[in-house]
């Protein structure tokens, strides 16, 4: 059969669907043309796809079959076919015969339950295929994953360990057998918890529309160095896309405050504080410019931004600086000391559980963009740097980590729940 022609199937499209549609409301041609004011001839013509079908008819159609104007439409039946024909494109290839391109209207109009059941099998694949991705990214990227799963098999393997001895080393002195038996008992128990904690998190993943958040999809879009939004893989959903358009035109309207060569030439001062004083820019403002630029001294330079409530609404981390899933933050990170006394800069060194340290300086500003008689906002930013030397203040090494989930602290006094990492036991111990 020949290829139909844009036309053509336009025709078809439509008149099929008013012939379906009149067909299932059990109306005869006569009454629909009737009311329609045109000849049931000239309805008969249309829904046998030999006379075109304008705008206003197909509007008045519509009318007389009690059905929107676009279910009779051909844009609805164009965006139908472009499925179809994606699904082909998709469909892999093993020998079998190509699918027949040109037979897509023809298909959509003579079998449209077969072509719906085609298109919503194709969609589904294909959201099982960006979940699966989406998993895969998880799995190799979320902290609180890779440390339940390091801390399942430690576990594990000290279970072996031990039971190994107990069986090889035939008999032990009391004492030592018992010292077995209660390792035994309390890797047990750390298996347990841990594998609990584990499957409760896995089970997490089914209950979510999505496998990240719009900022996190946004996060990985900015790691990838922004590309263009229309272009981005990472920015899936059309919330993720909003937000990265309104992240360009605030860091756009930064760099038209503070410029990129001012910054780069003021960053030689190495305090973010002097810098602002030698710019005469407001010091939040050279923070977040800072973290964006990353001029020299700032090369690995991180900034945390969270609102008033704690949430974390910008993570752009540190080298090797410890995070966990949005809302779920360490509470001792000095960015929240800033909430509590603002306009006033605070700098700290942490240490995370991994032994590096880094430098931090948190700010906090205030707002009422409402008027006097608006609410009043409180914003607070950290601008993280990887540790060098001496520490700048004479203050203590401050104690932080990601959550306290997979903090192995076990007497932080901000612990919130159990870690479901025990505290490594002493090598002497076996």
């Amino acid at each position: 059969m020949a290829a139909m022609s844009p036309r053509s199937v336009t025709h078809i499209l439509t008149g099929t669907r008013i012939r379906e549609r009149r067909l299932a409301l059990s109306r005869r041609q006569a009454d629909i043309a009737r009311a329609a004011g045109i000849s049931p001839a000239y309805l008969n013509l249309i829904e046998h796809n030999r006379r075109p079908v304008g705008e206003d008819l197909v509007a008045r159609l519509a009318e007389v079959l009690e059905v929107a104007a676009e279910e009779l439409a051909s844009g609805r039946e164009e965006a139908r076919m472009a499925a179809l024909r994606e699904a082909a494109a998709r469909a892999p290839s093993r020998g079998e015969p190509a699918a027949e391109l040109e037979q897509v209207p023809e298909l959509l109009a003579r079998f449209p339950g077969w072509a719906g059941t085609l298109i919503a099998t194709s969609r589904r694949a294909d959201a099982l295929e960006r979940q699966l991705v989406n998993l895969s990214d998880r799995m190799t990227q979320d902290p609180y994953l890779l440390t339940t799963l390091h801390e399942v098999l430690s576990a594990v393997t000290s279970l072996r360990s031990t039971a190994s001895i107990l069986v090889e080393e035939g008999e032990l002195p009391e004492e030592w057998r018992h010292r077995f038996h209660a390792n035994l008992a309390e890797d047990s128990l750390r298996l347990s918890t841990t594998a609990q904690a584990l499957v409760a998190y896995l089970d997490s993943f089914e209950t979510e529309e999505g496998i990240f958040t719009p900022q996190e999809e946004v996060e990985a879009w900015m790691a990838a160095g922004t590309p263009q939004i229309e272009e981005a893989a990472d920015l899936a959903s059309d919330a993720a896309r909003a937000l990265a358009r309104d992240h360009l035109v605030r860091m756009e309207t930064e760099r038209a405050a503070l410029p990129d060569t001012a910054l780069g030439e003021a960053s030689e001062e190495g305090d973010p504080l002097r810098i602002a004083a030698r710019l005469r820019a407001p010091l939040d403002l050279v923070m977040r410019r800072l973290a964006a630029l990353r001029p020299p001294g700032f090369e690995d330079a991180g900034l945390l931004v969270c609102d008033g409530s704690g949430t974390l609404t910008l993570r752009r981390p540190a080298p090797g600086f410890p995070l966990s899933h949005p809302g779920d933050a360490c509470p001792l990170w000095p960015l929240y000391r800033a909430l509590a006394t603002p306009q006033t800069a605070i700098s700290a060194r942490v240490r995370v559980p991994q032994g590096r340290e880094f430098e931090t300086i948190s700010y906090a500003t205030r707002s009422q963009p409402e008027g006097i008689e608006g609410p009043l906002l409180t914003q607070a930013q950290m601008l993280i740097r990887p540790a060098s030397g001496a520490p700048a203040s004479s203050g203590p090494v401050i104690e932080i980590g990601a959550s306290c989930r997979i903090c192995p602290r076990p007497d932080c006094p901000a612990r919130r729940e159990p870690s479901i990492l025990s505290p490594h036991r002493v090598a002497g111990g076996l």
